[in-house]
């Protein structure tokens, strides 16, 4: 899941200043569940900025709404109103949230409320954690499922790089050295023959070289005469 932050509510309404009405978006999936994103939130959000606005004397109005996914056009019909009618959006989706509603609303400020900071899991009551970078290519199969890009501080692919202290990573002492943790991880498994197998160099073109990312299923597409039938 993809892990965000709210951001600060100082921050927030610096962004909002050239505004007067406006809506907080929420979005009710991956920032729901790492409590940031969803529709409390979103209450919570419009609440307090409404607040700050009345005790700064600021001539802001704000309501909330929100819907299943920002990043899927099928959702946004849900909608409860028109954005036409705000003078900014203020969401708090993840970044892929905010650019997806950027594209569909072009004369609409979207603006946004969190910071987006990784791909990672719950791994105990209200702390997430990041598993994924997201790199574009995979290599958990012979690391034991753990991502030495992600969870390695210099996203070392070709093993540690000699700091490490005690099984930790010499640039943050609390944090695990990725390279410990894959080779305890093989031994356990019985595969520690994994890192010594020659393995070609990386492609790092696929992470993000080569600009915007695509990924495109031919056999989905519509032909064009079967979208003007749909339309």
């Amino acid at each position: 899941m993809i892990v965000a932050e709210r951001k600060d509510i100082d921050e927030i309404l610096q962004l909002l200043a050239p505004y007067k009405r406006v809506l907080v978006l929420g979005c009710g999936s991956c920032v729901t569940v790492c409590l940031t994103g969803g529709e409390k939130q979103a209450e919570e959000l419009a609440t307090l900025l409404n607040l700050a606005a009345k005790q700064k004397n600021l001539p802001l109005k704000v309501e909330f709404d929100c819907i299943t996914r920002q990043c899927d056009r099928e959702f946004i019909a849900n909608l409860k109103g028109d954005l036409a009618g705000y003078d900014a959006v203020l969401s708090i989706a993840c970044g892929v949230g905010v650019g997806f509603m950027s594209e569909q609303f072009p004369k609409v400020a979207i603006l946004p409320g969190l910071n987006t900071t990784f791909y990672g899991a719950n791994t105990a009551p209200g702390e997430w954690k990041e598993y994924c970078h997201g790199c574009g290519e995979c290599v958990l199969a012979w690391t034991g499922g753990i991502c030495p890009i992600a969870r390695c501080s210099k996203s070392l692919i070709n093993g540690t790089c000699g700091g490490t202290n005690d099984g930790k990573c010499e640039v943050k002492q609390e944090m695990d050295c990725a390279w410990y943790l894959i080779y305890k991880r093989l031994q356990e498994l019985g595969r520690l023959n994994e890192l010594s197998t020659f393995r070609p160099a990386r492609n790092w073109s696929k992470d993000r070289s080569r600009g915007v990312r695509r990924l495109s299923h031919a056999e989905l597409a519509q032909e064009p005469e079967q979208e003007e039938a749909h339309s």
